[in-house]
């Protein structure tokens, strides 16, 4: 890239707008649906001592690195990596892919809890949420395999949550992202804080709250225990596919890095706690109402947002209103996260080829609307996105971060070189439990949770799903996206521009 390129590059209008796209980007559906089942499942209040020891031996360090990485080479992730080493690059091209296929079907969850926010009015599933949710509402067939019909009720909700994320990425990193999540973030919080006081107020919450917080010490023993922990903070923070590599790019030469990945990574962490009050306070509410004990009603994901709110909602005085709260809360949290993953997409493509953001946010991301819209609003879209969720996030998302530390840390050893990088401008210095941590700590976790993972795979079939499913919707999508990501990377550079980006280059402030 020339040095005319370079100072081209749009960046942030301030650093209050890139911690907010950050925050808003690692703070997503996981926050919400997974961290409160983690912790209930992995010692209760006993699991924060492995979790804040993982935020700061992995999480936190893998995020100072791509903060690093995306500052110093000022580029989306191939690009940065080839810059480092042109075998590298596959790894860019590698997380790009995995992008690609997260945000086919992040979109859909997102469009199903738009759609929920207004059942919520009515309490539309009535008696049956498990049954309205699969059926009168996703039309999900019996048996999971190819689409063979499309479902209205999620199609039209869909497109016009892809509507509203390329208008918000056409604008720009700092007309469009950064402004956006000026809302979105405090939109969020405030919503939230609303739902976590009414959870607590209700019968039965100090129940939900007991199971979630009495620790267990003797969990504390347990490897997997901490292996969960581990594996909590790195999907939580939205690190090992690019997408802070990529918002780092757009950071001025002076920000201060660590400093910044501390705020943004302790944000999202209070944020998960806060999930996990709300959450459980409300299934302590639907345990005393059922008479059930919390274990027997608590469940995650998809079956936590669709199933057992809905449930609770029907009982709970002024449920509607409260249903309608947690449902927008949840879009939110996923539209912020879905425009962070698109971008990932779209950078790289005008890194490559020069394109300017407005023709490139409408051909990538129309091919983007045009595979989620083809898939995901069909009586297969539940199952696919079920399985292609599961595979691409531990054999993608853990392996491209495991690979790339590897690379990093001990192929090309240019730690000591991020490290001098980062310490330029920050006002927390790293030392070498940094260079630890990401060369030692990180990969011989991220490397038993693939050995874990794995093991699981060949003792039983995921979900109970067959072979001949799991094969081309798990497998095939994870091997998929890796073999798209080295035949890219093979592709040879005839000088395309690598700039990418001229919009909003008239105020080029540095980010401080």
């Amino acid at each position: 890239m020339s040095q005319q390129n370079r100072e081209q590059r749009e960046q942030w209008g301030s650093r209050a707008g890139f911690l907010m796209a950050a925050i808003g980007s690692a703070v997503g559906l996981g926050n919400i649906w997974r961290f409160p089942a983690e912790a209930y499942k992995n010692g209760g209040g006993a699991f924060l001592l492995p979790y804040l020891v993982a935020l700061l031996t992995a999480g936190l360090p893998l995020l100072i690195l791509e903060y690093t990485v995306g500052r110093k080479y000022r580029k989306s992730p191939p690009a940065a990596f080839r810059q480092i080493s042109r075998p590298a690059e596959a790894i860019g091209w590698w997380q790009v892919a995995i992008c690609f296929v997260i945000a086919s079907y992040y979109a859909v969850i997102v469009a199903w809890a738009v759609r929920y926010a207004g059942f919520s009015f009515g309490k539309d599933w009535g008696d049956d949420p498990e049954g309205f949710f699969g059926g009168d509402f996703l039309h999900a067939a019996a048996e999971p395999g190819l689409p063979s019909s499309f479902v209205g009720n999620v199609f039209w909700p869909l497109l016009a949550v892809w509507l509203i994320v390329l208008a918000i990425l056409a604008m720009g990193v700092r007309r469009g992202i950064e402004r956006a999540n000026k809302i979105f973030i405090p939109a969020l919080v405030l919503f939230f804080v609303v739902l976590v006081v009414r959870a607590v107020t209700l019968d039965g919450a100090a129940k939900g709250l007991d199971a979630l917080f009495a620790p267990d010490w003797s969990a504390l023993t347990d490897g997997s225990v901490w292996v969960a922990a581990y594996g909590q903070i790195f999907f939580s923070l939205s690190i090992g596919f690019g997408i802070m590599v990529t918002y780092a790019s757009y950071l001025g030469r002076r920000a201060d890095l660590t400093g910044s990945a501390l705020v943004a990574g302790f944000a999202n962490s209070s944020f998960e706690i806060l999930a996990g009050i709300g959450v459980f306070a409300t299934l302590g509410f639907m345990a005393q109402s059922s008479g059930a004990a919390v274990g027997d009603v608590v469940s995650e994901g998809v079956g936590l947002a669709f199933i057992a709110f809905p449930a609770v909602i029907s009982q709970m005085p002024l449920g509607a209103a409260f249903g309608v709260v947690f449902f927008v809360s949840l879009a939110i949290a996923g539209l912020s996260s879905l425009i962070s993953i698109v971008q990932v997409v779209i950078s790289a493509v005008q890194d490559r080829t020069g394109m300017r953001r407005v023709p490139a946010v409408w051909t990538v991301g129309g091919l983007l609307a045009v595979v989620s819209l083809a898939l995901f609003p069909t009586d297969a879209g539940l199952s696919l996105l079920d399985a292609a969720d599961h595979f691409i996030n531990q054999y993608g998302i853990a392996l491209a971060a495991l690979v790339f530390l590897i690379v990093m840390a001990w192929v090309l050893r240019r730690l000591r070189t991020f490290q001098a990088h980062a310490d330029e401008t920050s006002a927390v210095r790293l030392g070498t439990w940094w260079r630890v941590c990401l060369g030692v700590i990180t990969p011989l976790v991220l490397g038993w949770m693939m050995i874990d993972s794995f093991r699981k795979e060949l003792d039983e079939n995921y979900a109970g799903y067959p072979l001949s499913f799991l094969a081309w919707a798990g497998w095939g999508v994870a091997a998929g996206a890796l073999l798209v990501g080295v035949l890219i990377s093979l592709i040879p550079w005839r000088g395309a521009p690598g700039g990418g980006e001229t919009e909003g280059t008239a105020d080029s402030e540095e980010v401080r």
